[in-house]
């Protein structure tokens, strides 16, 4: 895939950058729930980093239906939580949803519940954030809420998810520099597309 995708125009400000847990800042482990297992993927620390030295507010917005599955408890999600919270040097909010899909929860990605969650605990308007994880759910849920989203495909992303998105970034640490290169009151900034690499 080549070229540049553009962006829909930016919010006044960008205040606030929401993360997918799994895929996105730590090696996806189904129903982890182990700490141990907990392993941050390749520029998640500079990332948080990056958006910390500038005064952005970071959080987390996660499925996690092994918990309504049965497979987890909440507990070890939030002893995981905990774990990748220490190593990313702690972040402002983690919120995730604990039910199954057929639930039909308003929490549960792509709904937008999560993000509205996580925007309230920073106390910043949904308006003024930006989702970034690993799948097109992620992305909409963004859109759901009236934020941004931003898709960091990996080996796991379906290749029509990355195909039906336009805003797309390469990695995750690409993603964060580019937003905070290109934030409001400039143009809409632009993301260089997924280069393959899609299953």
């Amino acid at each position: 895939m080549t070229g540049t995708a553009r962006s829909p125009a930016p919010p006044a400000r960008l205040s606030a950058v929401l993360f997918d847990r799994d895929g996105t800042l730590v090696e996806d482990v189904p129903y982890n729930g182990e700490p141990a297992l907990v392993r941050l993927l390749p520029g998640a620390r500079e990332a948080v980093d990056l958006l910390r030295a500038e005064g952005i507010a970071t959080g987390v917005v996660s499925n996690q239906s092994g918990i309504g599955r049965g497979l987890l408890s909440e507990s070890d999600v939030l002893r995981v939580n905990a774990r990748a919270d220490e190593l990313l040097g702690t972040l402002g909010a983690w919120v995730f949803c604990p039910h199954r899909p057929e639930a039909d929860c308003a929490c549960r990605k792509p709904r937008p519940g999560l993000v509205v969650e996580a925007a309230r605990r920073l106390g910043v308007p949904p308006a003024e954030c930006v989702v970034i994880g690993d799948i097109r759910a992620d992305v909409l849920a963004a859109r759901a809420a009236g934020a941004r989203g931003v898709l960091v495909p990996n080996a796991a992303t379906l290749r029509t998810e990355v195909e039906a998105e336009r805003w797309t970034a390469p990695d995750l640490l690409t993603a964060v520099r580019t937003l905070l290169e290109q934030r409001p009151p400039l143009e809409p900034y632009s993301l260089e597309p997924h280069r393959g690499g899609a299953a």
